[in-house]
This record gives structure tokens, sequence and C-alpha cells, in this order.
């Protein structure tokens, strides 16, 4: 049983490094230096909530004209 479980990690390696033999060949670099994620923008293109709005922020502060009172109809 052990015999066979070393054969099969020799395969999985072999195939692994042909895989790898074969990225380098296509994208001619090293697969470590491309980057495994997209780059995320260094600062949000616009407020993401209300609490990053500082407009919003400012209207907290203020306060609202009272309402005129409603007229009791015809």
């Amino acid at each position: 049983m052990l015999k066979f479980l070393l054969v099969v990690v020799i395969i999985a390696l072999a195939v692994y490094g042909c895989v790898m033999l074969v990225d380098r060949q296509i994208n001619g670099t090293k697969p470590a230096a491309r980057p495994l994620l997209p780059r995320r923008p260094k600062q949000p293109q616009r407020p993401l909530g209300p609490d990053d709005d500082p407009e919003f922020l400012r209207q907290l502060n203020r306060r609202k004209p009272p309402e005129p009172p409603k007229p009791d109809g015809p």
C-alpha cells in the first residue's frame, strides 16, 4: 500500500511539473509573477454607504424647518 501511495505522489508531482513548464512556455513568465487576484482600487470612486457621503453627514446636524399646519378642509 505504501509503494502505491509513493507512486501516485511521484506521478502527481511529474504531472504538476509538466503543467508548470507548459504554462511558462505559453505565458513566458513565472506563475508566481502574475497576480492571483485582480487589484482593487485604492480609494472608492463614490460613497459606498450613507456614512461615507459627506453631504449626508452634514445634513445630520441640520435641523428641519417646521412644517406649516395643514388646512382643515373646505
